[in-house]
């Protein structure tokens, strides 16, 4: 295939990335391709199979071929059944349930990796690394709380990396991130007076924010025998300022007014460490394991703060806090891969990722998560030496959340006592296509 190709698949990467990740489902999306998918993203940095080594771990392009792309997609379809038993939330007890806080989500993503000497190599990566979609059948019990939460990311992750002999590759990068956030809740969940608490009840806020953030990743693939290789990479924590606005829209002008202004928060995702092994056995069985840390405990709270006086509330106020009080995390990985010819692998694994959710009095309706078990299947197809599609799927089971959330003192208004048990799972299916050249 002539070199002057791949100019034209940048932008081409640019517009999968950027045109299906506003349905990115979950908090950390590790379904950054489809082939590692069917292994539950075991050995993700260490296997370099494909160009979408760049996210897991950079220094894997040393394995690739001189030029190499990369583009897939998964679907996400999540469930979050929440089931009252207690809640005391004012106007809205008489309310129902929520239905299923769950939808349908598209998340792509696309890699190029191109040899530039001998043992140095440069890629590109794009994909939404953390997403969130939650929303419910308002008016419900936890209205006061939330009726929908939606963040969406956007990474752009040019990466480099350096073969320094047969057994030690390194790696780096850069990403530019994006993340927007939308949050909607009822204004309150009483008043004084039956007027004025069905008026607040009424009444819905919606907080709407947006910035940009830079963070880097490292990596390094350690080839300790021909069937044995170990992955180790770091994602820095990447911070935001998110600035946008508080709209009130109510039957009160009065309302509207007191609520709405321009507002901020800050939040910092979370660093991951991946430490990866990929073991073949024999010429049709490899092996591969995974343990990974991500810091969650950077998010203790979401303090949204006016930037630009209400009626009754002045700039620098806050407006709204989510406790969330999130511990950090690890996730436990096995996978097996079975070549039964030249043409076709078939793929299995299994994944345990415990939740950031602390305990019940700290779940809250925008994130209604709890620990998780993944299993997961897969098959690839190579058409050509030079060229695969893959196709996983996975099945998450999700453990009951139990949820007993006071509205916490410092919410501004109260959003009161949501408590009960939240059902939850996700299906997830994805395919990849790759292509050396």
């Amino acid at each position: 295939m002539p070199k002057n190709i791949t100019p034209r698949l940048i932008p081409t990467l640019l517009a999968v990335a950027f045109s299906g990740t506003a349905s990115a489902s979950g908090f950390a999306l590790w379904e950054q391709n489809a082939s590692g998918l069917g292994n539950a993203f075991a050995g993700s940095a260490a296997v370099a199979e494909n160009a979408s080594t760049i996210y897991f771990n950079p220094a894997g392009m040393t394995k690739l071929q001189a030029r190499e792309f990369s583009v897939g997609a998964n679907i996400i379809t999540t469930s979050f059944k929440f089931q009252n038993s207690g809640s005391r939330v004012g106007a809205f007890q008489l309310a129902g349930d929520g239905g299923d806080g769950g939808g349908t989500s598209f998340v792509p993503n696309g890699y190029l990796s191109w040899q530039v000497a001998p043992d140095w190599y440069v890629g590109l990566g794009i994909g939404a690394p953390y997403g969130n979609v939650v929303e419910y059948d308002a008016p419900w019990k936890g209205s006061g709380h939330s009726n929908s939460f939606e963040i969406k990311t956007y990474n752009i992750n040019p990466s480099v990396a350096w073969r320094a002999n047969e057994w030690l590759s390194l790696g780096a990068g850069v990403s530019w991130q994006r993340m927007t956030a939308n949050y909607k809740a009822a204004v309150g969940i009483g008043g004084l007076t039956p007027a004025q608490t069905a008026a607040i009840a009424a009444s819905r806020k919606e907080f709407d924010a947006d910035d940009d953030s830079w963070n880097w990743n490292i990596g390094a693939l350690f080839t300790v025998a021909p069937q044995t290789k170990i992955g180790i990479s770091y994602r820095s924590a990447t911070k935001y300022t998110l600035d946008g606005n508080i709209s009130v829209t109510g039957p009160s002008a009065a309302i509207n007014l007191a609520g709405s202004s321009g507002a901020k928060t800050e939040v910092k995702l979370p660093d991951l460490f991946i430490l990866s092994i990929a073991q073949g056995i024999g010429d049709q069985w490899e092996i591969l394991g995974d343990v990974s840390w991500m810091g969650w405990s950077s998010i203790q709270e979401l303090d949204i703060i006016r930037t630009s006086p209400s009626l009754t509330s002045p700039a620098g106020s806050t407006a709204q806090i989510l406790e969330t009080k999130f511990n950090d995390t690890w996730r436990f990985a096995l996978g097996a891969n079975y070549k039964m010819s030249e043409d076709i692998k078939f793929r299995a694994g299994i994944a345990y990722d415990n939740s950031p959710v602390p305990n019940a009095e700290y779940r809250i309706t925008s994130l209604p998560d709890n620990d998780r078990t993944w299993l997961t299947a897969g098959v690839q197809w190579k058409p050509t030496k030079t060229s695969a599609l893959d196709v996983g799927a996975a099945y998450i089971w999700v453990k009951d959340a139990p949820i007993n959330n006071p509205g916490w003192a410092r919410a501004n208004p109260p959003q009161g006592l949501l408590k009960g048990n939240y059902d939850d799972y996700s299906w997830l299916i994805g395919a990849q296509y790759s292509m050396g050249f």
